[in-house]
């Protein structure tokens, strides 16, 4: 710590980015920071407040100086928040593996007391040992999976949000190696083979059929959706926008943190079904759970309706007209160069894009010049761009006639192209 305390008197090597958990420069605080000034210069620009002199005087001009004071801030608070989102996630591990052992002492203390009045089974010892197994690889997995984020980083997309199909998937391959595990605890203290051979007959499938097909069906699901998401984000269907960090809410939300039916009642759905297995295998350990096909086939359904659902979510962003852009009062005429445009139509924000960084990666190709969206911010917000509006002028670089306007948006997406006659 000290070359670090010898950076805390000024502009320092910190600059807010430091991860170290006792440093008052740390990620979290210099995110707060850098938060709290951009909102400062924000509402103050939305007031008409500190405009240099040499730009007050045109609103063209101060739209753009303002729109590029408020982006470089924003990418500031970008750096903030991802160097937050990165500390974040490597701490990330310790809480799982804690989480982890927690969940084991609870298996304990119910073993414990469901045991008071009741002898102590073989069964109790297998499911504390397949626990402790199963912890212990979980914790083996954390470490060497700690930078991104213990044992959750097989369940973290490309996005990284936590996925709701890799999530279900997990919980329910977790559920059976653990009911395997116990049985193979049970089978290695057995002292008889009547007994033994009772144990083996428990694997059978035609006991196990409906939690094998439920296991087949949601592991088939979680590559299915990766799939289709990559091939629709690769053909310019679907606008994906990286996450921060990845938050439990993503497992019920889309990108943009609303929460969607589809996801909702597949975890929700899941989440019974394996309860109730779970339950199963604690009344007859000897066997995997059988679960009902009227339960089996409910998952099923859930899963075909969390399928269709990835299916019909996103789509390309369209251009459906651009007008000129004129105040209340004045007259309509041509589009001309150095006139603001109005672009209307929809899809213009990916979800989770919503922040003052990703809105300024937003591009208008005229022509042949790429202009980029200016930010005009409102109190509490921006008033351009939105998802179904933008607002550029059109530079004087762009020569007279029939031009061609398409907007890329900041998810990389081309919307389609709409041709306007440009004047002198």
């Amino acid at each position: 710590m000290a070359v670090q305390e010898a950076g805390h008197g000024g502009a320092g090597a910190h600059g807010g980015g430091c991860t170290c958990g006792d440093c008052p420069h740390g990620a979290r605080a210099g995110h707060r920071r850098a938060v709290a000034e951009f909102l400062r210069r924000r509402e103050e620009f939305a007031a008409g407040q500190g405009l240099p002199a040499a730009v007050a005087h045109s609103a063209s001009a101060s739209r753009q100086w303002v729109s590029e004071a408020l982006t470089q801030s924003a990418e500031l608070v970008a750096e903030r928040r991802r160097a937050e989102g990165e500390a974040w996630l490597t701490g990330l591990w310790r809480r799982t593996v804690g989480a982890v052992w927690a969940a084991v002492v609870v298996l304990l203390l119910v073993q414990a007391l469901t045991a008071v009045g009741a002898s102590w089974t073989p069964a109790r010892t297998a499911g504390l040992l397949a626990a402790l197994l199963v912890a212990g690889a979980l914790t083996a997995a954390s470490w060497f999976h700690r930078a991104r984020g213990g044992a959750l980083a097989p369940v973290i997309g490309e996005d990284n949000r936590l996925s709701t199909s890799r999530a279900v998937a997990a919980a329910w391959v977790l559920f059976v190696g653990y009911a395997v595990l116990v049985l193979a605890g049970q089978l290695a203290l057995a002292s008889g083979p009547g007994e033994r051979d009772a144990l083996i007959s428990g694997l059978e499938l035609r006991r196990g059929a409906g939690v094998v097909t439920v296991l087949a069906v949601v592991c088939a699901i979680a590559v299915l959706v990766r799939r289709v998401v990559g091939l629709r984000v690769l053909a310019q269907r679907l606008q994906k926008v990286p996450a921060d960090r990845p938050r439990a809410a993503d497992l019920l939300t889309d990108d943009s943190g609303r929460g969607t039916f589809a996801d909702i009642q597949y975890v929700v759905i899941g989440a019974v079904a394996l309860v109730f297995a779970a339950v199963r295998l604690a009344r007859r350990p000897g066997q995997l759970p059988d679960l009902p096909w009227g339960l089996a086939v409910l998952v099923l359904v859930s899963a075909a309706t969390y399928l269709a659902g990835k299916y019909a979510e996103g789509g390309r962003p369209v251009i459906l007209s651009v007008v000129r852009a004129r105040e209340a009062g004045a007259l309509d005429g041509p589009i001309r160069t150095g006139d603001d445009i109005e672009i209307r139509g929809a899809g213009f924000v990916p979800p989770g894009a919503q922040s003052a960084d990703r809105l300024s990666r937003m591009v208008v190709r005229i022509g042949p010049v790429n202009v980029h969206v200016p930010l005009v911010p409102v109190p509490g917000g921006f008033s351009n761009p939105t998802d179904t509006l933008l607002t550029v002028p059109v530079p004087a670089d762009v020569e007279p006639g029939r031009v061609d306007i398409q907007v890329i948006t900041a998810a990389g997406v081309e919307t389609n192209r709409c041709t306007v006659d440009v004047t002198d």
